[in-house]
């Protein structure tokens, strides 16, 4: 995983209209949250409220961005024309971006959909772990409680505690050739 205290990783990808979205459009945010995320993965269909209200609660103080890096040449279902579709009718509201070439996925570390990344005001890596303990199934409620307390202690200006769950879902679906094996010191 990304170590805590990491620098935001830089990205400039395409929204759903084409206009290309970067880090630096994020600079007068107190905090920003990278969420990797697809449109098929019935872990991302399990939070997409919760994911719509977290913009709605705290899009006035924190940047807050989707990035689907998903192979969309064997995954349709996670194509741009889907994605604004899905955004459309899951009210997603924050920017949705295509990594079509999976180099944010890379740099992010992201091995999930979803997967979260919460970076405090001065772009340091505070969080990188799961919604909550809701589960496709699991009968518990998705409040996004974990991310939720991580976005209170940032915004107050205090690191969340360390111990961090990691999310679960569906793994990114990498281009032939492109995994990578991080390991091996892959980024």
């Amino acid at each position: 995983m990304l170590p805590l205290g990491t620098p935001t990783p830089d990205f400039s990808l395409p929204d759903l209209d084409g206009k290309v979205v970067s880090l630096g459009d994020f600079k007068d945010a107190r905090a920003l949250l990278v969420m990797f995320v697809c449109n098929h993965c019935p872990f991302v269909v399990h939070v997409k409220a919760e994911l719509a209200r977290l913009y709605d609660d705290y899009a006035l103080g924190v940047g807050i961005v989707a990035i689907n890096s998903n192979d969309a040449d064997e995954y349709p279902e996670d194509s741009p024309d889907a994605m604004r579709q899905r955004a459309e009718e899951w009210g997603w509201k924050f920017p949705y971006l295509y990594d079509e070439h999976q180099a944010a996925a890379k740099a992010y570390r992201a091995a999930c959909t979803p997967d979260f990344f919460l970076f405090d005001a001065d772009r340091k890596l505070a969080y990188r772990g799961q919604l909550d303990a809701s589960r496709p199934g699991n009968g518990q409620p998705v409040t996004g409680a974990d991310l939720r307390h991580a976005l209170e202690a940032v915004l107050e200006g205090e690191m969340p505690n360390e111990v961090q769950a990691p999310s679960i879902g569906c793994s990114i679906k990498w281009r032939p050739g492109n995994a990578p094996n991080y390991a091996m010191g892959d980024l």
